[in-house]
């Protein structure tokens, strides 16, 4: 394992109130077993992560996530840290929205904290989703044909004119209500459904896409997770595929696989040499098996929630090798552990239930010791209450789904109850006197 700068703790912060983002605890363990003193930022002290025994702190995110509240919060987050003043802790980022305002507070934070080099204008030309459709076709990059459209019926001729189904995007999904029924991707399937959609921008606080949807399959969704350095290399850096996701097609990577992806690799490096980026990213990819070409999907300026998959025999991944570069210290190459895997067991479980007969075939390595090629998102021997939290929060979660998808289930059969049906016999003999005449 590397030698890492103890003395130097880490923050994680995530603005997204996902209480089941798994990859805030990827990082409060990954950094933890190194050594580092492990601080987060997140939206409950009851989240999951809290429990995890390698996080020294947790802090609650501001209730307004603007970059002022978050500026207040992260000063105040410095002064309890030990020996802050002499040594500057660590942001790390965990989603998109958080990464743009740590980029935005980045001025007000010097001296308090070490960042990426990283400027708000730069983050949101690959966060934004329209913004990204504009640097793909500016740098000659296969991306989905998009749409932007400004109306209803102008969405719905653009859908007719992709073909449906259609991905539909928010092109800021961090902006999204909560509770609000939205999400940050869909496939749809009618026009109807289409305008609809559109008729929710002023709810969803950012603009619409419409995308050519990518016929899905086996070996066809690829992703990349790497870390530029200071001095813009980028020895730290993978390719892997989805196995499994959630949604089947437009999800999360439930099970994915550390494999070599040459192509995915070069394109992934080529791009951001020629943005210039610095920091963790995640991006991801879809071969479009008509043309042979890989089209990027989406870049995260941030860790993907499955990056530990990425962990090679060392321990190394890209977080740690953020805090490595970050606190100066050498950043070793990263050794390929092709065929390791990674589950996020409850999402896993679902995509099972979904699709149960999907199989994938070994690949080499795979006779290593199952510690060297498998890793759980939640249940670790070290470990294990956050496991233990999240499968309680998992299942108070489902039954209120349940309950709520049962409310309406309800109102809706009330609604469709025909007239007369439990009313008095004075009230049917009325409505069938209505109908008479």
């Amino acid at each position: 394992m590397p030698s890492f700068d103890s003395r130097v703790p880490a923050v994680l912060v995530r603005l997204d109130p996902n209480p089941f983002h798994h990859g805030t605890l990827g990082a409060a363990r990954s950094l933890g077993r190194a050594g580092v003193p492990v601080h987060a930022v997140v939206e409950s002290l009851a989240s999951p992560v809290v429990r995890s025994r390698y996080l020294h702190g947790a802090h609650v995110r501001p209730a307004e996530p603007s970059p002022a509240e978050l500026t207040r919060l992260l000063l105040r987050v410095a002064d309890r840290l030990p020996g802050s003043s002499a040594h500057p802790a660590v942001l790390v980022p965990l989603d998109d929205i958080t990464a743009l305002s740590l980029a935005e507070c980045r001025p007000e934070l010097a001296g308090r904290y070490l960042l990426p080099d990283q400027s708000p204008e730069q983050l949101a030309r690959v966060a934004d989703k329209a913004q990204l459709a504009e640097t793909c076709r500016a740098l000659s990059l296969p991306h989905p044909r998009t749409e932007l459209p400004t109306s209803a019926e102008e969405a719905a001729a653009m859908a007719w004119s992709l073909g449906l189904p259609v991905i539909a995007k928010w092109s800021r999904p961090w902006l999204l209500p909560p509770g609000g029924g939205l999400r940050s991707t869909s496939i749809v399937g009618s026009l109807s459904e289409v305008r609809e959609l559109f008729a929710r921008t002023p709810q969803a606080g950012s603009r619409l896409l419409l995308q050519e949807l990518l016929p899905a399959g086996r070996d066809l969704d690829w992703f990349f997770h790497g870390y530029v350095d200071s001095r813009g290399g980028c020895s730290t850096g993978a390719t892997g595929r989805k196995e499994r996701s959630w949604p089947d097609g437009a999800g999360l990577t439930a099970v994915g696989r550390w494999s070599a992806n040459p192509a995915v690799d070069t394109m992934a490096r080529e791009l951001l040499a020629a943005l210039g980026y610095r920091g963790v990213c995640d991006l991801d990819f879809r071969l479009d098996r008509a043309t042979g070409a890989y089209h990027l999907l989406d870049f995260n300026p941030r860790p993907g929630a499955q990056f530990r998959l990425f962990a090679d025999r060392d321990g190394l991944d890209v977080v740690r090798a953020m805090h490595l570069d970050l606190t100066g210290r050498t950043v070793p190459v990263h050794a390929p552990a092709y065929g390791r895997r990674f589950v996020v067991e409850n999402y896993a479980a679902l995509s099972f239930l979904a699709s149960p007969r999907r199989r994938y075939a070994a690949e080499p390595g795979a006779s290593r010791p199952l510690a060297e090629r498998f890793e759980a998102a939640w249940f670790a021997t070290d470990d294990l209450a956050p496991a233990f939290a999240m499968v309680r929060a998992w299942c108070s979660h489902a039954l209120r789904k349940g309950l709520l998808t049962l409310r309406r289930a309800l109102r809706a059969g009330r609604t469709r109850r025909p007239a007369g049906i439990g009313s008095p016999p004075s009230a049917r003999n009325r409505t069938d006197q209505v109908t008479q005449r």
